[in-house]
C-alpha cells in the first residue's frame, strides 16, 4: 500500500469517474468526466486538486497546486506566530516578609499578568515559623486582596509539606 500523502489528492490520484468541476476562474462547469477534467488542467498549466472529496460526485478546482500549497503553510505559520503560549511564573515568599519587599514581588506579580502569565505563589516555612501558620496565611488573603483587581485564584492556597502553594490566572 502506498503511503497515504497530506493535502487533498491531485491529478491523476482523483479515482472517481465524474467530478464537480469548477475551473481556474471560479465558475463551476458541471459534472465532468475526470479524464477530461485533468485534459483540461494540464492545457491550462495547472493541477486538478480535489477541494471537497466527501460529497457526490467530488468537487475538483483547476488550480496551480503548488502555489495553493505555498499559501496554506504561509497561513499555518501566521496562525503559529499569532499563538500566546501561557507560561507560569513562580514568586516565592516568606511569612515575615518585608513591605518593601512585598511591594517589589506585586510588581513583578503585576507584570507578569499584564504579559498573560499565570503566578504560582509559594509560601515556604522554616523552623519555628511552622507554628505560626496565621501569618503566612493573612500574608496570601492579603496578595489575594492586592491582586483581585486584575487576577483570579486559579487554584486556591493549599499546604505541601513546609510550604503552602497558590495558582493565580490573569482576569
Amino acid at each position: 500500500m502506498p503511503v497515504a500523502k497530506d493535502g487533498p489528492r491531485t491529478n491523476d490520484e482523483i479515482r472517481n469517474a465524474q467530478v464537480q468541476l469548477i475551473d481556474q476562474e471560479g465558475t463551476n462547469q458541471g459534472t465532468v468526466e475526470t479524464i477530461a477534467a485533468i485534459k483540461m488542467a494540464m492545457e491550462a498549466g495547472m493541477d486538478l486538486v480535489e477541494i471537497a472529496p466527501n460529497s457526490s460526485p467530488p468537487v475538483c478546482k483547476i488550480m496551480d497546486y503548488g502555489k495553493y500549497k505555498f499559501q496554506a503553510q504561509k497561513k499555518a505559520a501566521e496562525a503559529r506566530k499569532r499563538q500566546k503560549i501561557v507560561e507560569i511564573k513562580e514568586i516565592k515568599l516568606r511569612p515575615m516578609i518585608d513591605d518593601h519587599d512585598y511591594n517589589v514581588k506585586m510588581k513583578a506579580m503585576q507584570r507578569f499578568f499584564e504579559e498573560g502569565d499565570k503566578v504560582k505563589i509559594t509560601l515556604r516555612y522554616r523552623g519555628r515559623e511552622m507554628a505560626h501558620q496565621e501569618i503566612g496565611t493573612k500574608l496570601l488573603d492579603k496578595v489575594k486582596a492586592d491582586v483581585s483587581a486584575y487576577a483570579k485564584v486559579e487554584q486556591d492556597a493549599r499546604f505541601e509539606g513546609r510550604q503552602v502553594v497558590m495558582v493565580l490566572a490573569p482576569r
